[in-house]
């Protein structure tokens, strides 16, 4: 039987409450579970005390049978120093998917087109301003 340290979700709609239960991998997430071990209450403010409660005793208790904890739990334990978890970097995670990266780059190219498209327009507008003047004037035929 396989065993998670896991958060199970309490209180009302828009309100969330979260019990650190261990539980059976394979029970629902609010559902059956072994023993209650903490809870964490996200509508706190970050430097609230009250914010995370952990039972270390027993959570270790826990883990010596072979209990895992899931990424939110474990960086909970971090914080409480009940053990030593690496700091994850994802650099790829913000960035836009593939359609809109082709959006953009679509959106540059025309901007790069129109920028040339003036360019040679004003380049052009140039050289017909100077022609008319390197023109030899004509003569008005006399009668």
């Amino acid at each position: 039987m396989g065993l998670k340290i896991r958060l199970a979700r309490g209180g009302s709609k828009k309100r969330p409450y979260y019990h650190l239960v261990v539980a059976d991998v394979r029970s629902p997430r609010d559902g059956r579970f072994i023993e209650r071990l903490g809870y964490w209450n996200p509508m706190l403010a970050k430097d609230d005390a009250t914010r995370v409660s952990l039972n270390q005793e027993r959570i270790q208790h826990w883990l010596d049978h072979g209990a895992l904890p899931t990424d939110r739990v474990a960086r909970f334990m971090a914080e409480a120093g009940m053990m030593t978890r690496e700091a994850r970097s994802n650099p790829n995670k913000g960035l836009p998917g593939k359609k809109a990266q082709e959006r953009v780059a679509e959106k540059k190219q025309k901007e790069e087109d129109a920028a040339a498209a003036a360019e040679q327009a004003k380049a052009d507008a140039a050289a017909a301003a100077a022609a008319p003047a390197e023109a030899p004037a004509e003569e008005a035929a006399a009668e």
